[in-house]
């Protein structure tokens, strides 16, 4: 009889161990599902405050891209200028998906390709006026070349591009 009071006494003390053990797995399990949630609430912070901070500037580039696109249709910003703009400020924005700006914008693309590599301001500055004309006429030459296209081009940037508040209203003299 003793001995079955003592193996139900350490059976008890072995249930309760276990018992205990238990507890402090669920206590931890619960711990750690709390520490799971707030990081992916901090997380989806993070990602939110990250797509404002997107949403805002493309809002930026948007309109600085439409600025340039107008003033290039109303032909108060050369071809040449406006295109290398308008193509630096578009590898920048962050389109929704891949876009095939090349296909999609054809004229201000290939003006881009003609003067990408030319020098601008003080680079200019080092070549003869020789050299200078002879990058010019190439210049021009592309401008004449796409003009109709870049002016299409213009059309599809001012639909698609939109303006900010306010700046809609800018007037190019």
């Amino acid at each position: 009889m003793n001995m079955m009071i003592l193996a139900l006494c350490v059976g008890a003390v072995i249930i309760a161990g276990l018992a205990f053990y238990a507890g402090q797995l669920l206590y931890k399990l619960s711990a750690q599902k709390k520490l799971i949630a707030k990081e992916q609430v901090k997380q989806q912070a993070k990602l939110a405050k990250l797509a404002k901070s997107r949403l805002e500037r493309n809002a930026k580039l948007a309109d600085s891209i439409h600025l340039i696109a107008r003033a290039m249709h109303q032909e108060q910003c050369e071809f040449s200028e406006g295109s290398l703009r308008i193509w630096v400020l578009m590898s920048q924005y962050s389109f929704e998906d891949d876009e095939d700006l090349p296909g999609r914008y054809p004229g201000i693309f290939a003006m881009y390709e003609v003067v990408k590599e030319m020098p601008t301001h003080d680079a200019r500055k080092k070549y003869s006026k020789k050299e200078i004309f002879k990058q010019d006429s190439a210049r021009w030459r592309a401008e004449e070349t796409h003009a109709e296209q870049i002016k299409a081009d213009c059309e599809k940037i001012i639909e698609e591009f939109k303006a900010a508040p306010g700046s809609e209203n800018v007037v190019f003299n």
